[in-house]
């Protein structure tokens, strides 16, 4: 990696754990010149606005938290057993967060819905991408005789995602980990009612 591609890494990582924490609108050009110790031309010189940054540094926080799900999800043979490794993916997320502010997802959407269009329909694409992941595991069961045929896998992934981002906000909202942690547990059992098989027993 260059000295060049080294800096510019070095801002999307910086920038990303301040607008998780501050936000779009609260973050500022002069806290990521705080944070990374350059001056405002050189920030400019790896990126064209505050706009191209906030994306960027969206995608570095994201792609931490996809990637641990794929390594969880990689980690098990069955469709059943990846879905209950995506859902524990989020386990204890709210006070030991995958990267730092909390989730990425839910910071950006709620914040982008009106004010920040090119910021939404990145947020989109994300979360379509997300859905899509747990779509090919429930589609991955269905093959392999494992989920009914007549499961349908959107409504599925829009299940879990929505449960995961609902809690995740609950939790963070009251400081306490309990919101997600029951959430994951009615996960596991929606999880598990999709089984054509006995289902293994999953930690409350």
């Amino acid at each position: 990696m260059s000295k060049a591609e080294q800096t510019k890494q070095k801002i999307i990582q910086k920038a990303a754990v301040i607008f998780n924490k501050k936000g779009y609108a609260g973050a500022s050009i002069n806290d990521i010149m705080k944070a990374t110790g350059l001056q405002k031309g050189g920030i400019y010189n790896h990126f064209k606005s505050k706009d191209e940054i906030a994306v960027a540094a969206f995608d570095y926080t994201l792609g931490l938290i996809v990637d641990a799900a794929i390594a969880k999800v990689g980690s098990e043979n069955t469709a059943i057993d990846r879905l209950h490794a995506f859902v524990d993916t989020f386990r204890g997320f709210t006070s030991q967060p995958i990267g730092t502010g909390g989730c990425p997802v839910l910071n950006t959407a709620v914040e982008s819905d009106d004010t920040h269009p090119r910021l939404r329909l990145h947020v989109q694409g994300a979360v379509n991408n997300i859905r899509a992941l747990i779509s090919s595991i429930v589609e991955l069961g269905i093959r392999q005789g494992e989920i009914a045929t007549s499961t349908e896998h959107e409504q599925v992934s829009t299940v879990i995602f929505v449960t995961i981002e609902g809690a995740i906000m609950m939790s963070k909202l009251y400081g306490t980990d309990i919101y997600l942690d029951r959430a994951i547990t009615h996960l596991h059992q929606y999880i598990n009612d999709l089984s054509l098989s006995p289902p293994a027993l999953k930690p409350n």
